[in-house]
C-alpha cells in the first residue's frame, strides 16, 4: 500500500467511525418515534449511501449493477455470495426495507447495537447452530409476511474473493415454506474490498441481479433442487464476471450456523 493510499484508507475509517457513532447515537433518541419503514431508511439507508459514497470518494470503489429490472414488486428471500463488508453497505441501501441475520451479541453495543435492534434484525446465537436455524425459519417468515426483504448469506460468513463456499439451504427453505421466490444477486466486491487486512483497490465492483428463481414443488426435495439452482447461478455468474476460475471449483468450508 502507498503512503497516498494509507492516508485515504485512514481516513475513509476515521470518517465511518465517526458517522457511525454519530448517527446510531442520534437514532437512539429520534428513530422509535418513527415507523417501522421510515424508520430504516433513516437509520439504514442514509448511512449506508454515506458509507458508500465515502468509498467512492477516499478509496475510489464505485460500483455498477447489472439486472436491476430482475427485483421483483413483492419482497422475497435474496441470496448473495459474501465477500466482504461492502455488499452488507450497498445491498441495505438498495433493498428497503431489510432484514438480514446477525450475531446476537451485536445488539448489545452501546448506541451502535441499540440502533441496529430497532431495525427487527435475525439475532441468532451462533454457538447453538440448530436453535439458530430455528431463529431464521421463524423469524424470517414473520418479516416476509410484512412485506421485509430477507438477506441471506448462504455461505455463512465472509470467502476470500477468488473462492466459494458451500450454501446452506436455509435461505432456500425460507422461500420455499413462505411460497416466494429466491432474488440470486452475484458480485465481485473482494476484488476491490479483501476479506481480511486494510488495503483497499481502486475499481468498479459489479452486481449482478439474476430473475426470481421459485421452487417446483414443495418439501426437502424442492428445497435442495431450489438451493442447488441457487448456488450454480452464482457460481457461473461470478465465473463469467472473472471471479473464479474456469471449471469446478473447490468449495471453501464455510460457518454454516450464521444462515
Amino acid at each position: 500500500m502507498s503512503i497516498l493510499q494509507a492516508i485515504r484508507t485512514f481516513l475513509f475509517y476515521l470518517l465511518l467511525g465517526t458517522s457511525s457513532l454519530l448517527w446510531c447515537t442520534l437514532s437512539f433518541f429520534v428513530a422509535p418515534f418513527m415507523s417501522f419503514r421510515t424508520r430504516y431508511r433513516f437509520i439504514n439507508v442514509y448511512w449506508c449511501r454515506c458509507a458508500l459514497w465515502l468509498s467512492k470518494v477516499f478509496l475510489g470503489i464505485r460500483y455498477e449493477v447489472k439486472g436491476a429490472e430482475n427485483v421483483p414488486e413483492r419482497p422475497c428471500v435474496i441470496q448473495s455470495n459474501h465477500q466482504s463488508t461492502w455488499e452488507t453497505f450497498f445491498l441495505s441501501a438498495y433493498f428497503e426495507p431489510l432484514s438480514q441475520v446477525l450475531k446476537r451479541e451485536l445488539l448489545f453495543v452501546p448506541f451502535f447495537g441499540w440502533a441496529m435492534a430497532m431495525l427487527r434484525p435475525i439475532a441468532i446465537d451462533r454457538d447453538n447452530p440448530k436453535v439458530a436455524l430455528k431463529q431464521v425459519a421463524k423469524k424470517g417468515d414473520e418479516l416476509l409476511k410484512d412485506k421485509v426483504w430477507v438477506l441471506i448469506f448462504p455461505e455463512g460468513t465472509r470467502v476470500p474473493y477468488g473462492t466459494i463456499g458451500k450454501f446452506s439451504r436455509s435461505g432456500s427453505a425460507l422461500a420455499v415454506n413462505a411460497d416466494l421466490p429466491v432474488l440470486p444477486i452475484a458480485h465481485n466486491a473482494g476484488k476491490f474490498w479483501p476479506k481480511g487486512g486494510w488495503l483497499r483497490t481502486p475499481g468498479v465492483i459489479t452486481v449482478v441481479i439474476g430473475k426470481p428463481m421459485y421452487a417446483e414443488g414443495s418439501g426437502p426435495r424442492a428445497i435442495a433442487e431450489l438451493n442447488e439452482r441457487v448456488q450454480t447461478w452464482n457460481e457461473q455468474t461470478q465465473r463469467e464476471m472473472g471471479s473464479l476460475p474456469p471449471g469446478p471449483v473447490a468449495e471453501v468450508p464455510t460457518e454454516q450456523a450464521a444462515v
